[in-house]
C-alpha cells in the first residue's frame, strides 16, 4: 500500500489517495479542491482513480468533486446523513466569510457502518464515527492505518458548533470506536500531521474532558 497525501483548499486539508502498488486501483479519501494543477498531479500518478470517498460534508472537503467526477468519472460517497451537509455547504462558506461556492452534485453514493472498499488487495472499511457532522465516517485499512478525517486530530477532536455538531456523540466516537482499535494504529487526521492510537490514548484532549 502507498498512501500519497495532497493538502488543499482553503482551510488546507489532507487529501490521501490510497494505492494499491500491484493493481494501480487507488482511492481519494476527501477531496478539497478543484484546481487543475492537483488534477494533473492524480493523473501524474497513473493510477485507476476507483472511488473518492469523503469522511464527511463540510465544504473545505469537497471542493473539488465536480471536476474530479467530470474529470475521472470516480463514483464519490458520503455517510447517508451527511447529504444535508453537502447540500449546505453553499451557505456554510457565506457564513463563514468566504465567497459562496457552486452546488456540489457530483456526490452520488451514501455509505454505512461496515461498508467495504476495494482496491486490489487493500481494504478500507469505513466506520461511523458522528460528532463533527452526524454522518461523519472513518475509514480502516487492513494495514492498520486508518483516515479520521475532522473527527481526530493529533492532540485534539473536531468542532461540534457547526450544523449537526454533537459532541457527546464526537466523544463517543472517539472512546468507543477508535481508542478500541489496536494501539498501533497510525491515524491520518483530516487536517495537521498524523498520530497514533497509543498517542491519543494517553495524550488527546477528549481524556480531559
Amino acid at each position: 500500500m502507498q498512501i500519497k497525501t495532497f493538502v488543499k483548499g482553503p482551510i488546507d486539508a489532507n487529501n490521501y489517495l490510497v494505492i494499491d502498488e500491484n493493481s494501480k486501483e487507488a482511492a481519494l479519501i476527501d477531496c478539497s479542491a478543484p484546481d487543475s494543477d492537483y488534477i494533473e498531479e492524480i493523473k501524474n500518478t497513473g493510477v485507476n482513480l476507483k472511488y473518492i470517498l469523503l469522511t464527511h460534508g463540510h465544504f473545505d472537503h469537497i471542493l473539488g468533486c465536480n471536476e474530479f467526477h467530470n474529470t475521472f468519472g470516480t463514483d464519490i460517497y458520503v455517510g447517508e446523513a451527511d447529504k444535508s451537509q453537502i447540500e449546505y455547504a453553499p451557505e456554510m462558506t457565506m457564513m463563514l466569510g468566504g465567497v459562496r461556492i457552486p452546488e456540489v452534485t457530483s456526490v452520488n453514493h451514501t455509505i454505512k457502518e461496515g461498508d467495504i472498499f476495494k482496491l486490489g488487495d487493500i481494504e478500507l472499511k469505513a466506520i461511523s464515527t458522528p460528532g463533527h457532522t452526524e454522518g461523519g465516517m472513518c475509514f480502516l485499512t487492513n494495514e492498520g492505518t486508518l483516515f479520521s478525517g475532522d473527527t481526530m486530530f493529533h492532540g485534539s477532536v473536531g468542532r461540534t458548533d457547526f450544523l449537526g455538531g454533537d459532541f457527546n456523540k464526537l466523544k463517543n466516537s472517539v472512546k468507543e470506536k477508535i481508542f478500541n482499535l489496536p494501539e498501533e494504529t497510525v491515524v491520518l487526521p483530516g487536517h495537521g500531521c498524523k498520530t497514533t492510537v497509543k498517542f491519543e490514548k494517553q495524550f488527546n484532549e477528549i481524556n480531559k474532558i
